[in-house]
């Protein structure tokens, strides 16, 4: 059985802990798409870990995490994250990398702050991990993969071809220095080395496994909005963060991803330029931000302070039916303690007219939110474990937000550790 986790709005809405908890039942785990630009954020036994390409799941001994072919490879990234987990005492995992992935190189890095430097006030708000430029040499043609690595003429005329297309943009675009050849090829070698003992036809061991009755793991980056098809367009990603996609990126069949558990945060949060409808300011947001996540609002891959919002009800709909959702995760209600009232965003009002269908980027600019207000609870909501005894207002929140996006939320995560979490029945399951 194959079941993916992904994220319902902009990302960072809480994917890492859903899937460490649900990896707890699971074979394998998999990264399907982006890179080492979002983290993810893990609280358990061990300590407080921020992953940026390992799987979710990589605390278990039992499990197999893999990098699929969908992903953009930071090999140097990856092994120094193998080494920082097993260096705080948690065993050495299984890994298995695509020998179809892709290498992010260094130029791309360089390339991403380039242009990031030139577009200066215009610019998509880049984590500059070199994201954006790698996709566009994969769909060009001129990417490399993992298998390149093992053939050494292949290579070496590759990285002949390839710098000498991107050298005119660094001298001539960026006025920089050129790339060396000779020092390119020299650490490709070494992300060989490097990233050997972990190759293999990812693909077709999923496969023998699910043949066995293994459960498979799916994990997404980032969430719906970001994604370069269906969302806040330009203002994405360059992957798709689509279920949809971690069968590509994964290398499945479509009809294997049998569950879809959609994450959703309590309240709004991005990293990033983009609209963002129901951002607050000031020191409402900052109140927020203070006392969001596990340790506040700020991004596990840039420590950059998140845009800050209240829950958006327009977005996560849409989100939830792009995912093809059939579960949803609800996070972080537990931060939402110490308000009397609540906000919801429940529309938009665009040009005059109130629409509760999410709009193309153009009209989105335009949108202005309609707010609900909710009563709060004013209480710690940490430790319960069964939803009957959350507060009556805590439950009325939750509810009111399953009615407005029409799908159930099965799961409700009340604290940082994978042990937060309530389970619940909803009228809306199928």
């Amino acid at each position: 059985m194959v079941k993916a986790v992904v994220g319902a709005n902009w990302g960072d809405e809480g994917k890492g802990k859903i899937t460490d908890m649900l990896a707890a039942k699971a074979d394998i785990i998999v990264r399907f798409q982006g890179g080492a630009n979002a983290g993810h954020t893990i609280v358990n036994d061990y300590g407080k870990f921020a992953l940026h390409t390992l799987p979710s799941g990589v605390f278990y001994n039992h499990t197999t995490s893999i990098i699929g072919n969908g992903v953009a490879l930071n090999i140097p990234i990856l092994i120094g994250e193998i080494k920082s987990i097993v260096d705080k005492g948690v065993p050495a995992p299984k890994i298995l990398v695509s020998d179809r992935a892709q290498i992010v190189m260094p130029y791309h890095i360089l390339l991403d702050q380039y242009e990031e430097e030139r577009l200066a006030g215009k610019s998509f708000g880049s984590t500059k991990s070199g994201i954006a430029p790698f996709y566009s040499d994969k769909y060009a043609k001129i990417g490399f993969q993992v298998s390149e690595l093992f053939d050494e003429e292949i290579l070496k005329e590759k990285v002949d071809r390839v710098c000498d297309i991107k050298n005119v943009l660094f001298e001539h675009m960026y006025h920089k220095d050129k790339i060396d050849k000779g020092e390119l090829l020299n650490t490709l070698h070494e992300y060989r080395d490097m990233i050997a003992p972990y190759v293999c036809d990812t693909a077709l061991y999923i496969d023998k496994a699910l043949k066995e009755g293994k459960t498979v793991l799916l994990e997404g980056q980032l969430g719906t909005l970001k994604d370069p098809d269906h969302g806040i367009y330009p203002m994405v990603t360059s992957s798709s963060t689509l279920a949809a996609y971690g069968a590509i990126g994964a290398g499945i069949a479509p009809y294997d991803i049998k569950q879809i558990i959609t994450v959703c945060k309590a309240y709004s949060s991005a990293v990033g330029a983009g609209a963002f409808v129901s951002e607050i300011f000031g020191d409402e947001a900052d109140e927020l931000r203070r006392r969001g996540g596990d340790g506040g609002e700020y991004g596990a891959t840039t420590g950059r302070p998140r845009r800050m919002g209240w829950f958006d009800c327009v977005a996560s709909k849409y989100g939830c039916r792009m995912q093809g959702t059939t579960d949803v995760a609800f996070t972080v209600l537990d931060v939402l303690g110490y308000l009397d009232e609540i906000p919801v965003c429940v529309g938009y009002e665009i040009d005059g007219e109130v629409t509760k269908e999410f709009p193309v980027t153009r009209l989105l600019e335009k949108a202005k939110p309609v707010l609900k207000k909710l009563p709060g609870w004013k209480c710690d909501i940490r430790g319960i474990k069964n939803y009957e005894e959350l507060p009556a207002e805590c439950r009325a929140y939750i509810e009111f937000i399953e009615d407005e996006i029409g799908y159930p939320i099965t799961m409700v995560s009340n604290g940082p550790s994978r042990d937060d979490i309530i389970y619940r029945k909803s009228k809306y399951s199928k």
